[in-house]
């Protein structure tokens, strides 16, 4: 091999090994967010995956799987979890055909490219009062994980479904957590599928609603995760400072309730948030508020914290939601839960500063968004300064991207040195 010949190898193997192949500390991010798009102005996907950088998140939900969203995240090492969204639970439960197709189209076609590791099948079915989707969703499931299986993909991508913590009858105190009685012939199969797949159960919770409900007897502190005295178990003597590990725990116990089916069955959270605006009625919601609560969850996740029920196992958190979503029905509120807004500037101040190995670098799961895919194309507003900021992430992020091109150069004059 000539020196010019080398020299070129080195150069595209370091510009292509170190900077377009899929990063590895994704693995490590446990801090996912919902991307959703129930809008009809929010910036273009291509625009998104340095908004992802700069907040240090490595893992996405979509409602869907919305094909420019996929294809904008093409060797990014971001982990997907995608969704067959509620319309199509009927079809996927009843014909044969149809999952081997959808998962062809929606998942083989973009892997390994594009970092496909789960599917959720609808969205709080079991909660939405029609029974005739309730009962085809486990169908569905079994259906989407047999279509899986027959390509080999099962070992690589699961399959799940999200509910809201309306399944519980009793979630106070945690360790009284318990499913409602007429969904228990449902919830138990699926937590048995669960065990035998080693798919999670994932829950949608949302202490603003708890606090907005009865704000005179729960704590602001204890629900934004801010310091505070926490509250006894008296069952299990285990004192909660926040109440998303209660509400967590509260569906470890409902599950453990429930039967040996769920044993070893991990909770993630698939949806949790706070508002920076809301109605005159709902207390509570702001930006500051919302970036107490935030902040403080993306830190308490990144430091790999368990629940006190499982205190082994870090909880996986998905943050509701990249953006502001202004076609979203319902109280202002369901509006108003983007960390950005669809210009891709910050909704409000998001002091996070992750760990390098929590990070995507560009060497490298009741209430809102239950709506799925649909959101608008339009471009977003590059020459923002704070476009790719939402944090003092920001520098960081330059200092990496000017870092990799000073490492660039470093290389090529050693290796020039060496071969002359």
């Amino acid at each position: 091999m000539s020196s010019i010949n080398l020299l070129l190898f080195f150069f595209f193997f370091f510009v292509h090994g170190q900077y377009f192949l899929p990063s590895s500390s994704t693995s490590t991010s446990l801090v996912g967010i919902n991307y959703g798009l129930v809008a009809d102005n929010l910036p273009s996907p291509s625009t998104v995956p340095p908004l992802l950088r700069s907040l240090g998140v490595g893992r996405i939900r979509l409602y869907d799987a919305d094909p420019n969203v996929l294809r904008s995240f093409a060797n990014t090492g971001v982990e997907f979890v995608i969704g067959l969204p509620d319309r199509c639970i009927l079809k996927a439960a009843a014909d044969p055909s149809f999952s081997p197709a959808w998962i062809k189209s929606n998942v083989q076609s973009y892997l390994p490219a594009t970092k496909i590791v789960a599917i959720t099948v609808g969205n709080e079915v079991l909660t939405n009062n029609d029974t005739a989707y309730a009962r085809s969703l486990l169908p569905a499931i079994d259906s989407l994980h047999s279509a899986l299986a027959s390509l080999g993909l099962d070992r690589q991508v699961v399959v799940t479904t999200a509910h809201s913590v309306a399944i519980l009858s009793s979630s106070y105190p945690p360790s009284s957590g318990r499913f409602r009685a007429e969904l228990l012939p449902l919830l138990c199969p699926l937590l048995s599928f669960h065990a035998r797949t080693g798919s999670p159960f994932l829950i949608n919770a949302y202490p603003f609603f708890a606090y907005k409900s009865d704000p005179k007897r729960i704590s602001l502190d204890y629900a934004l995760f801010q310091p505070n005295d926490g509250v006894l178990d008296p069952a299990t003597g285990f004192n909660y400072d926040n109440m998303l590990f209660a509400q967590v725990d509260a569906v470890y116990s409902a599950m453990r309730a429930a039967g040996g089916a769920a044993r070893g069955v991990e909770v993630r959270v698939s949806e949790t948030g706070w508002p920076s605006g809301g109605d005159p009625d709902e207390v509570g919601a702001t930006p500051e508020n919302a970036a107490k609560y935030n902040g403080n969850l993306m830190k308490l996740v990144a430091a790999n914290k368990g629940t006190p029920m499982a205190p082994k196992t870090p909880l996986r958190v998905y943050v509701f939601a990249l953006f502001n979503e202004n076609m979203k029905p319902g109280p202002a509120s369901e509006r108003n839960y983007g960390l950005f807004k669809p210009d891709g500037s910050p909704a409000y101040k998001l002091d996070v500063d992750f760990p390098q190995d929590n990070s995507t670098t560009p060497a490298g799961s009741g209430g809102g968004g239950s709506g799925s895919g649909g959101g608008g194309d339009s471009s977003g507003n590059a020459t923002n300064p704070d476009y790719y900021s939402i944090s003092a992430a920001l520098p960081v992020w330059e200092w990496q991207k000017g870092g990799t091109m000073v490492g660039m150069g470093v290389l090529l004059l050693f290796f020039t040195c060496c071969l002359i």
